[in-house]
This record gives C-alpha cells, structure tokens and sequence, in this order.
C-alpha cells in the first residue's frame, strides 16, 4: 500500500533520436556563455567564472509550439545546445566529464526578457523570466554513442525565415567538459540532469504567429510556432 498523500507526478520525459524516452532530473542553464552575446547584453565578455540559473523539467518541450507567456511584452529566442547526462557526481574532472554524456540535442531558451531585465535591476532571481511554462521547445536528444561529442558546428535560428542568430558552437567560452565539472563542484550531477550550453550573439523578440527554426550542426533542426 503506498503511503503518498496524492497521486505521484509523472515523470517527464524526452524523446530521443532512437526513439526512446529520457527521464529529466534537473535542468541547468549557463548565462552568457558565447562571448558576443555577453556583449549584446551589456556584459565583459572576458572569461570570468560561469553562472546557472535552472529551469523546471517540464519546461522541456518537443511539442512544436511555444504558447506565448502572459505578463510579458517581450519574449525573445535563444538557440542552445542540450546536453544530457547518462550519470555524475560530485568535483568531477574536466578530463572524465563527458563519459557523463548520454547526448546531446537542439533547444530553445526562450525568456520573458522585460521580467528578467526588472528581475536584474531588483537583484533578483531569473526563474520568473525564464521558467516559464514550456519555455524550452525541444528536439530529439542523439545518443552520443552514435554521433559522438560534439564542439563545433553551426548554431543558428531564423524566425520567419529571416536568420537571427548565427554561431559556432567553437565559440563557447565554458565547454561542455568545463561546464560539467564546474557545476559538480556546487551540486551533486545525476542521470537525467540537462544542462542547456548559452547562445550566440542576435536574440530578440517573437510575436504570436511567428515560426522559428533552431538548428545545431550536426544535430538536426526544429521547427516551433509561437502560438
């Protein structure tokens, strides 16, 4: 007989390239990570210690739309890498961080940009910013087992068919080696933990209706319709 008090969660879930399901733990975000971006927001892009704010697991969606979010009048894009990771740890080293690695896929941040620019100025936490509800549209993560790791290509995203966003993932000032130890040092890593690897230079604002389309080298492409 369980003793829990209300019906359990259900445990949300991915999907993968091989179509199989990947359960979500945590999910952690890197800000500022591409040095042009730094700059596009008012920020030395030198190389000082990385930052994470965190959104909600359910927050990843593969659903192809993004349900524009109330109280906020600007909501922009921002094309990120996905990590996800198979196990982990605590002070893990930069040199074993990616056996950690299960894969990798295509994801949007996507971030109610007036409330965290007021979140900011009242020094503030970001969450109500950027966890909101299906606020990380998704595509399938690929097994690095198949397609190995990945450090460089093309990331991008156009919305309307207009390109905004145009990098190289070369470009990340933390790797993913340095961003997985890094974070083991302040929390204990598991599977099922994500951790979204920071966007290039070029974000902005969407409107209802608008398409954009997210793509990693390497990794595919996604569509999502802001509705």
């Amino acid at each position: 007989m369980s003793d829990l008090v209300i019906a359990a969660p259900k445990q949300h879930t991915i999907p993968t390239a091989d179509g199989g399901a990947f359960p979500v733990r945590r999910v952690y975000c890197i800000g500022r990570n591409f040095a042009d971006h730094a700059i596009e927001m008012g920020h030395d892009p030198n190389r000082e210690a990385p930052f994470f704010f965190q959104k909600n697991p359910d927050n990843l969606d593969p659903s192809g739309q993004f349900p524009y979010p109330p109280h906020s009048q600007n909501v922009h894009h921002e094309v990120e890498l996905l990590i996800a990771l198979k196990s982990g740890g605590t002070d893990i080293s930069v040199s074993s961080a990616l056996d950690h690695v299960w894969g990798y896929g295509v994801a949007l941040d996507m971030t109610r940009r007036d409330l965290q620019g007021e979140a900011k100025k009242a020094g503030r936490p970001w969450e109500i910013g950027k966890a909101v509800e299906r606020s990380a549209p998704i595509g399938p993560v690929h097994p690095a087992s198949t397609i190995g790791h990945i450090d460089a290509g093309r990331i991008a995203v156009s919305v309307n068919g207009v390109v905004k966003q145009d990098g190289d993932l070369n470009q990340m000032i933390w790797k993913v080696p340095e961003m997985i130890s890094y974070l083991s040092e302040y929390f204990e890593l598991a599977a099922g933990d994500v951790i979204l690897g920071g966007t290039p230079a070029g974000v902005g604002p969407v409107e209802r209706g608008d398409t954009m389309l997210a793509s990693i080298e390497g990794l595919g492409e996604i569509s999502v319709t802001v509705v």
